[in-house]
């Protein structure tokens, strides 16, 4: 079952050079995903998109849902990454300043929703990279193919 290989993980570099008010803030953040990604609904989806594309369910080693943001070279932050080698997915927090702007815009629920979303979308992303690691365009148009049936199937049931 996919849902037991997720973790919070957090790197104590980064934990002792953050404030206590960040640290609580991303470890919400990371506890939210965490529930979001583990919803039965979900995990339910998650299977069947896995046989569909063929992925063996236990290619995935790991997901660790990170706690603090990853930048990349060019300052923008990153979602998610696969290591596909061994099985490792990581699922990135949105950056602190894009969280304040996200609040102030659309209020806590819609930020929620926002931050549960992008995981889902994020770790859906990643999963295909399992199968598809070298075709960037094919594991897009996948992405939001399964993203938005996710969507519909979650509509549906409300």
């Amino acid at each position: 079952m996919l849902s037991k290989k997720f973790g919070i993980t957090v790197q104590t570099k980064r934990l002792k050079k953050s404030s206590n008010k960040q640290v609580s803030f991303y470890l919400k953040y990371s506890s939210s995903v965490l529930r979001a990604l583990k919803k039965p609904l979900f995990q339910k989806f998650l299977r069947w998109m896995l046989r569909k594309e063929n992925i063996d369910e236990d290619t995935v080693a790991d997901v660790q849902i990170r706690v603090f943001p990853f930048r990349k070279k060019n300052d923008r932050g990153l979602a998610g990454k696969c290591n596909v080698k061994n099985g490792e997915i990581h699922i990135y927090p949105k950056r602190l300043e894009s969280c304040r702007k996200l609040m102030h815009e659309g209020g806590k629920d819609k930020f929620l929703s926002c931050v549960k979303r992008r995981a889902r979308t994020a770790l859906i992303h990643e999963l295909l990279h399992l199968k598809y690691a070298n075709d960037e365009e094919k594991v897009r148009n996948l992405t939001r193919k399964y993203s938005s049936i996710f969507a519909r199937a979650q509509k549906n049931r409300t």
